[in-house]
């Protein structure tokens, strides 16, 4: 019994000293039948496995490179890597068996940025080179060959970029500044082109709208006058009705007095005369019907004497022909 218990202590021990719990944020490998693999369970042993840190490794270098030309230069960048799940095998083989193998891995991936810069810059003159310029090429290139370390590169960024010679570095300080300058001075000459093509523009097109003003003041004038002309075509129209009517109702009456000359006596005309006959200086008070006894002086009265005779006597034939029938 005594024994059975000392075997379960030291079991107990053994656990206790050999297996240890996973942290979140560790990744245990361990060496399976088909390479390296990852544990998954809570607790792992501690000599059959490598916990690695899933937290990033930050580092900061300068290189000192040359430009064509041999011209020196330095460059000064910053870069931060981190353990690539998809990659732990390079990883292990790059950084060893040990709880800092991304460092290490780091390292070496240091030294091939060292590499890739000095590449780059060599194949351009100074004035060609740019922050910007190393960044694209060397992003390409390190994130390219990154799985090889079993790292991933999480940023990548250019600090700095300037040649060693300070003449250079004024001189091209004095060139950038002219360079700005120049766009400075192309932009503000563009925007006055533009805002000369803009004033254009609208004036043009003030112009394009007073022209269909007028074009369209124009029609209404236009229809206006066609409006009054047809009114007063109709106005015309119906004086000439109006004055035709009237011919024609002068000219029945005519027919009439022509047939039946005793209707003078009941013309206006006729007392018109007659009212007329009245104010002469040998008239009479009372007009007779008799031609002997009207006045000759005065040709009204002939006029009116005619008138009466005539009437007299188409009454006289035509009483005469009653009584012959």
């Amino acid at each position: 019994m005594e024994y059975l218990i000392v075997l379960v202590v030291l079991v107990c021990l053994i656990v206790a000293f050999e297996y240890r719990i996973r942290r979140p944020d560790d990744v245990v490998v361990f060496e399976g039948k088909k390479g390296m693999a990852v544990r998954t369970g809570r607790f792992y042993p501690r000599h059959f496995s490598l916990p690695i840190h899933r937290t990033t490794h930050s580092m900061q270098m300068t290189v000192d490179a040359t430009a064509k030309g041999n011209l020196e230069i330095r460059v000064k960048l910053a870069a931060t890597v981190a353990a690539s799940p998809a990659n732990l095998a390079a990883l292990v083989r790059v950084g060893g068996w040990s709880t800092d193998a991304v460092g290490k891995a780091a390292k070496e991936l240091e030294a091939l940025v060292l590499g890739f810069v000095k590449e780059y810059t060599e194949q351009f003159g100074i004035e060609e080179l740019s922050s910007e310029k190393i960044h694209a090429d060397l992003n390409q290139k390190v994130s390219a060959n990154a799985a090889k370390f079993g790292v991933e590169i999480i940023s990548l960024v250019i600090l700095s970029f300037e040649p060693l010679n300070p003449q250079i570095s004024e001189a091209l300080r004095q060139q950038e500044h002219a360079r700005i300058l120049e766009q400075t001075e192309a932009l503000n000459q563009k925007a006055r082109i533009a805002s000369a093509k803009a004033k254009l523009k609208a004036d043009e097109e003030i112009a394009t709208l007073e022209n269909q003003l007028e074009l369209k003041n124009y029609d209404l004038k236009k229809s206006q006058l066609e409006r009054e002309s047809v009114l007063a075509n109709l106005r015309v129209d119906e004086e000439l009705k109006r004055s035709r009517r009237k011919l024609e109702f002068d000219k029945e009456e005519l027919d009439m007095l022509r047939s039946s000359p005793e209707l003078l006596m009941l013309t206006p005309q006729a007392a018109r005369l007659a009212e007329a006959s009245q104010g002469l200086k040998n008239a009479r008070t009372i007009v007779s019907l008799s031609p002997n006894d009207v006045a000759q002086g005065s040709e009204l009265l002939g006029m009116f004497q005619k008138m009466l005779s005539a009437a007299l006597d188409a009454y006289r034939d035509k009483d005469k022909k009653s009584k012959a029938k």
